[in-house]
């Protein structure tokens, strides 16, 4: 056992976030941790992660177990290299190293030697390369999702037994998140995440931890099979709540039957019906579920966009965003927009909506066309103003779908009463204030509704409920998320952003995307190629066919040995491709650490072979294919 928590109790002012918490972790354990907004799923983990004492109880960590948290802030404003921010996860030994190794400095080599500080010089380096990061890059200057690896690297470096994740795919393209995914997966330490990536959950979760009104129960089962669960709970309460309430109103009616029933007053009965009555008092009502509905306004025109050959690109870049594009856009399509961060997926629906003018092609717009933005920045929500003075803006009701309502009513149905309501926005936490945004966004109507990452910090019942929504909306829907579930759930189509200004439509979902064999290449992956080649310069002309037979040529300068190596790696990489994807199968299933230890690690050393045979499958390959 890692850790065991023992009777734990937390609060926040008068609420109760966790009442007497009892569970505990496992070395191997990957265990997901859910709960609705605001439940205090992040305060619970920054307990078990030691930020402060439990308010009762204890928790228990076993002797020299060592902990790791990846916290959701990104370190966007870090000024120092990757290798200095790495290693100061070490503590003040890693930033000795760090310090020795720019300046030499004999006394900082006294200090790491008496600190036995040289042995962990090796976790540096194994962990920069293991996450290929480039360690004399500035944090600051890295994307979103090369950001998160070097927070990770931060994290691992220490070689923690339990590492705690907290929304660790906020901020990251799907690239990104996948690659997470697939890292994690593997990881040999126990994980303790808080995540809303339904996807990321079903794959990495073999527990669920349910946070719910301050109750933790725990589910030894994957995500999909806990929310069946999860289901049949809330059903069984439901129905003892309605029963209970039936005797309580009995007793009530009782009670005050009058003289008669003084008379014949039991006073065994009321101080029985006392103790229902402070029973029905400390219960804790679930919150309720958000009511959306969205006014589709006036129908648009049967066209709304029709992009032929469309090129757009801004000044100084070295290649347009996209290029040469020919897409229709329909009344009532629901359109997805995928790829990595940067890639142009904003500018797009800029061209779409007419807001950007090409640099060569013609976009034809539709007429009657009403838009609704919904901002990933939150930049229509001024964090000063109360949620009521956000959404109202001077109005007492707001008219939706031809009725008109009273604006606190109508904020009750996005979960926003009394206090709530009267609340500044800067004062909400995450998933608030995107519930926030969502009720301005579906208080006015519209026909066109852009949604850019709407899925971020919403807790799993909000995320379904929006599906829902978006799937009955009979507009427009252009959204743009790396959420794979929320895409396969809600979008017809893929425009995917596939590198160098390339864009296709994909029929269906994200999964539909990748079955078809649709893939983008990462900015990072552009850049790299175009460092490790020097005839990949922007400027390098596409070679025409004439060109082609002198490419042939050279290639041909190849010995009989090489070429035959050549030819046979297409092979050799298929082969390990198939091996690594039934061991991460294997890996993913939930008997999978049930199994004896020496097993466990055997098989998990047995991937990570593979996959670095793959590695060294793919340099060869391109280091033969250059010459």
């Amino acid at each position: 056992m890692l850790l065991q928590l023992d009777g734990v109790c937390l609060r926040y002012g008068v609420q109760v976030l966790a009442d007497r918490v009892n569970a505990k972790i496992e070395r191997g354990d990957r265990i997901c941790l859910v709960g609705r907004n605001g439940e205090g799923k992040s305060s619970l983990l920054s307990l078990i992660g030691g930020k402060g004492d439990p308010d009762e109880g204890e928790i228990i960590r076993q002797s020299g177990m060592v902990l790791a948290t990846l916290e959701q802030a990104l370190p966007e404003d870090c000024t120092d290299t990757v290798y200095r921010y790495v290693a100061e996860g070490l503590g003040d030994v890693g930033i000795w190293l760090s310090d020795y190794r720019d300046t030499l400095d004999p006394a900082l080599q006294t200090k790491i030697e008496n600190a036995h500080g040289w042995e962990l010089l090796a976790n540096i380096d194994a962990v920069l390369d293991r996450l290929d990061l480039d360690e004399s890059a500035r944090v600051m200057d890295l994307s979103g999702g090369w950001q998160r690896r070097a927070a990770l690297a931060r994290a691992l470096v220490v070689q923690p037994d339990l590492l705690i994740l907290d929304e660790p795919t906020n901020h990251l393209d799907i690239a990104a998140v996948e690659w997470l995914e697939e890292f994690l997966a593997t990881y040999r330490g126990a994980l303790l995440f808080v995540s809303h990536d339904r996807a990321l959950a079903q794959r990495l979760a073999t527990s669920v931890w349910d946070l719910d009104r301050g109750i933790l129960r725990v589910f030894n089962c994957p995500f999909n099979r806990y929310q069946q669960e999860k289901e049949k709970l809330l059903e069984e309460e439901a129905r003892n709540d309605a029963l209970f309430d039936k005797k309580l109103a009995q007793e009530e009616a009782w009670i005050r039957q009058g003289i008669k029933a003084r008379r014949t007053r039991n006073e065994g009965r009321v101080r029985a019906l006392q103790s229902l009555r402070k029973e029905r008092q400390a219960r804790r009502e679930r919150q309720g579920v958000a009511k959306m509905a969205l006014d589709s306004g006036e129908r648009s025109g049967k066209l709304v966009a029709e992009l032929k050959g469309v090129t757009f690109g801004f000044e100084g870049d070295a290649a347009p965003l996209v290029r040469d594009l020919d897409f229709t856009l329909m009344r009532g399509d629901k359109v997805g927009l995928i790829g990595p961060n940067g890639a142009g997926k904003s500018t797009l629906i800029r061209l779409l909506l007419g807001d950007l003018e090409p640099q060569s092609g013609n976009i034809r717009l539709g007429t009657k066309q009403q838009v609704a933005y919904f901002d990933q920045r939150r930049d229509t929500l001024n964090p000063d103003l109360t949620v009521v003075d956000n959404i109202a803006e001077g109005r007492e009701n707001i008219e939706i779908g031809g009725s008109t309502r009273h604006i606190m009513s109508y904020l009750s149905d996005f979960l926003f009463t009394g206090v709530k309501a009267r609340t500044k926005v800067g004062a909400l936490s995450g998933g608030e204030r995107n519930r926030a945004l969502l009720a301005k966004l579906f208080s006015q109507p519209a026909n066109i509704l852009v949604l850019d990452e709407p899925t971020n910090d919403l807790d799993v019942e909000t995320l379904e409920l929006l599906e829902q929504l978006l799937m009955e909306f009979s507009g427009t829907v252009l959204l743009v998320s790396h959420d794979r579930a929320f895409l396969d759930n809600v979008v017809e189509s893929c425009l995917a952003f596939e590198g160098n200004g390339i864009v296709r439509e994909y029929v269906g979902g994200y999964h539909d995307f990748v079955r078809q064999g649709g893939r983008f290449i990462s900015a990072e992956e552009q850049l790299k190629a175009r460092k490790s080649s020097a005839v990949e310069a922007p400027d390098v002309p596409t070679p025409t066919p004439a060109e082609e037979p002198q490419k042939a040529e050279k290639n041909k300068k190849l010995s009989y040995k090489l070429q035959r190596e050549l030819d046979a790696l297409p092979g050799k990489i298929e082969t390990l491709e198939t091996e690594i994807a039934a061991f991460e199968k294997e890996v993913a299933a939930p008997d999978f650490y049930q199994q004896d230890n020496d097993t466990v690690q055997a098989r998990l050393q047995k991937l990570t072979d593979l996959q670095e045979a793959l590695e060294e499958a793919f340099e060869r390959w391109a280091e033969l294919d250059s010459m």
